[in-house]
C-alpha cells in the first residue's frame, strides 16, 4: 500500500504517446524505456536520434491550431497543424444512427473535443490499420466509451488496451450504408471505409493508406511500407482490387489529405495494372 495516498485514492498515471507515430502506450508512472513496437517494425521507423515520447498535456500546451474541412455533406476531416508523427487525417462520418471516427486523431485537445462534439460525437471508432491507433482509447473515453473496432488479424499491435475494443474480419457494416471491408495489403488487416451514400449517392471510399493518391491526378499507388519504399507483390495490390469490386465509389479519400476527386474506382483499377505491370517485369526491355 502507498503510505502517501488516502485509501481509495485514484492513482493518476501518464498516458505515453510515440512521437514518431503518435500511437497511445499504456497508462504509466514513467515511459517505457524500449521503442515503441510499431516504429521498429519494417513498415514504420526510428528517427536516428532515437525513440522520444510526449503526453497529450504536452501536446495540447504547444502551439497548434485545429484544421477542420467538410469535404461532402455529412463527410468532415479535422487535423492538426502543426501535425504529430505520421500527421494523419481524421474523418467523421455523419450518419442518423450516429458517426464514424475514423483514423483517429493522435492528440487530444479541447477545441478539437469540441469540433467532434458539435458535429454529433462518435458512435464507433475505426483505425486502418495499426499506424492510426493514434489515440483511440482517450478518444473513446471521452465519448461515453465509444466501441472501437480492431481487425482480428491485427490485434496484437494494439498497445493501450481497453475493454470497450472489439475484433472484427471480413465485411461488416457497422452504421447503416457504412462498411468496413478487408483489403489487406499494407498491414493484414488493413481496411476501408466503404460510404454507400458519400459523393452524392455515388460512394465514397475512405483508405487509410491501403491506397494512396499520387502527384499526378487520378491515380493512386500501393505499397507495405511508404518511408522505407517498399512495395507490394502483384497478387497482393490485384487481390485489394478484387475485394474492393462488390464496391461502386466515385471518390477516394487517403490519411494523408490525398483524394481522387472523380471516377475514384477506375483510377484504382488503371493504377493497379501500371503497378502490376512495371512490377511483374512488362517493360523491362525499356531498362
Amino acid at each position: 500500500m502507498d503510505p502517501t495516498r488516502a485509501p481509495g485514492q485514484t492513482v493518476r498515471v501518464t498516458i505515453w504517446i510515440c512521437a514518431t507515430c503518435g500511437v497511445e502506450h499504456p497508462d504509466t508512472d514513467a515511459p517505457q524505456a524500449a521503442d515503441c513496437l510499431i516504429c521498429e517494425d519494417e513498415r514504420q521507423w526510428v528517427p536516428e536520434s532515437g525513440q522520444s515520447w510526449t503526453t497529450q498535456a504536452e501536446l495540447a500546451a504547444q502551439d497548434h491550431r485545429l484544421v477542420h474541412e467538410e469535404l461532402e455533406r455529412g463527410l468532415h476531416r479535422i487535423n492538426r497543424e502543426p501535425g504529430l508523427g505520421i500527421g494523419q487525417r481524421t474523418y467523421l462520418v455523419q450518419t442518423p444512427q450516429g458517426n464514424l471516427m475514423w483514423d483517429p486523431p493522435n492528440h487530444l485537445d479541447l477545441p478539437t473535443v469540441e469540433k467532434v462534439a458539435a458535429l454529433g460525437g462518435i458512435a464507433v471508432i475505426v483505425a486502418s490499420h495499426p499506424h492510426m491507433f493514434g489515440s483511440q482509447v482517450s478518444w473513446s473515453e471521452q465519448f461515453d466509451d465509444a466501441p472501437i473496432l480492431v481487425h482480428s488479424a491485427d490485434r496484437s499491435w494494439v498497445q493501450r488496451e481497453s475493454p470497450v475494443i472489439r475484433e472484427w474480419s471480413g465485411t461488416e457494416e457497422i452504421l447503416p450504408g457504412v462498411t468496413l471491408v478487408t483489403a489487406g495489403g499494407h498491414f493484414p488487416g488493413s481496411a476501408v471505409a466503404h460510404v454507400a451514400h458519400g459523393a452524392e449517392g455515388r460512394g465514397t471510399l475512405l483508405v487509410g493508406d491501403t491506397i494512396m493518391p499520387v502527384l499526378d491526378s487520378g491515380w493512386v499507388t500501393f505499397e507495405r511500407s511508404y518511408p522505407n519504399r517498399i512495395p507490394l507483390s502483384p497478387m497482393l495490390v490485384r487481390r485489394i482490387v478484387d475485394r474492393l469490386e462488390p464496391y461502386p465509389f466515385e471518390r477516394l479519400y487517403a490519411l494523408t489529405g490525398g483524394r481522387v476527386a472523380a471516377d475514384a474506382k477506375n483510377a484504382v483499377h488503371r493504377s493497379a495494372q501500371r503497378y502490376i505491370d512495371w512490377v511483374t517485369g512488362k517493360y523491362d526491355d525499356l531498362g
